[in-house]
């Protein structure tokens, strides 16, 4: 990917970890698990983006 697409990834995933966040503290989400998922997709979409910036 290139690094245009990570960042709309990233922001993708910000917001669904807002999303998540928010359906958590009205007792609708589903499955808590989700919200550790996303935490660990933006932790490696982070580390694929500065692997990316020390490569140059």
């Amino acid at each position: 990917m290139s690094a245009a697409d990570l960042e709309k990834k990233l922001v993708e995933l910000k917001k669904d970890l807002f999303m998540l966040r928010m359906q958590h503290a009205t007792n609708h989400l589903d499955n808590p698990v989700k919200i550790s998922a996303v935490r660990r997709d933006i932790a490696r979409v982070k580390t694929v983006i500065r692997e990316k910036e020390l490569e140059q």
